[in-house]
């Protein structure tokens, strides 16, 4: 059993910041209806910032933070007013097909500017770990969730307790009454896009104390993410949270008990299961389509 409670916890732990890099591509998704599959190489950014902070001054992520999630935002808004700004009101195709060039620009620019080389953030907090009674808890993996949580608590208070907040819930439920109501499409378009990317940027940071940076690193993420936000229903934000953490639970699980070469199966198991008896997601309404 206590075997089985350290797995669990890891999963958890691993699931919280799944989460982080899901709800951004899921408020996204539900605000602007847009299918970002550059979603991950935001992530690979973030770790590249993190990663070139230590290498040249020694500075940890996690003190670097405030400039690494300046920056995020700063590409975020770039982003959005240089290209998506341009195909909002496109057919979808045109969008992914956008969305899907920027991806492999990216990673062909990081690769350019840093090689295929793995990079490693390697801080004191690297290999320490907490030991919490029959629990053994990675220090970083453990700063990871508690950050990843706050995180989605103040993205949660920010949407329900903010005019901000609730004029991207409306645009989410019926963007053409928003417009009705003065709300100004653009505007919200642009801070989601904004907001989702600073998140997935955050995750990137988190992540880069365990895991090494190079160019394909956010491809992997970015499969994760779409899987998670399906799993939660598309453009819910709470399910993406509840989608993070069952895929972080099932893959540790089948770490243990199959091997971890069984992981990445386990989850894509899942994710058809869920597909097949629930397409809406955990969280997905069956209501109908949200109208632009």
């Amino acid at each position: 059993m206590e075997q089985i409670a350290q797995v669990l916890v890891s999963g958890l732990l691993s699931g919280g910041v799944y989460a982080l890099a899901s709800v951004g591509l899921a408020l996204i998704f539900g605000v602007v209806g847009l299918v970002n599959f550059a979603h991950g190489e935001y992530l690979m950014l973030a770790m590249y910032i993190a990663w070139l902070a230590y290498d040249l001054t020694g500075a940890s992520p996690y003190a670097s933070m405030p400039l690494n999630l300046a920056l995020m935002a700063v590409a975020g808004y770039l982003t959005f007013r240089i290209i998506m700004a341009r195909v909002i009101n496109a057919d979808h195709s045109i969008q992914m097909l956008i969305t899907l060039a920027l991806s492999m620009a990216l990673q062909n620019l990081a690769l350019m500017l840093w090689k295929a080389d793995y990079r490693t953030v390697r801080i004191e907090m690297t290999n320490q770990v907490i030991d919490a009674g029959f629990l053994v808890i990675s220090a970083p993996r453990a700063i990871a969730f508690a950050v990843a949580a706050l995180a989605s608590l103040l993205l949660y208070l920010f949407l329900q307790r903010t005019w901000a907040g609730t004029a991207m819930r409306a645009v989410a439920q019926d963007g053409r009454a928003a417009v009705l109501m003065g709300i100004s499409l653009r505007r919200v378009y642009g801070q989601a896009f904004v907001i989702g990317t600073v998140l997935v940027g955050l995750a990137g940071l988190l992540l880069s104390p365990i895991y090494p940076v190079f160019p394909l690193v956010g491809a992997g993420f970015s499969t994760l993410a779409f899987i998670v936000v399906v799993l939660g229903g598309l453009s819910s934000v709470p399910g993406a949270i509840a989608g993070g953490l069952l895929v972080g639970v099932v893959e540790s699980l089948a770490g243990y008990f199959a091997g971890p070469a069984y992981q990445q199966a386990a989850y894509f198991l899942l994710f058809i299961v869920v597909l097949i008896f629930r397409p809406e997601g955990i969280a997905g309404g069956r209501g109908g389509e949200r109208r632009r």
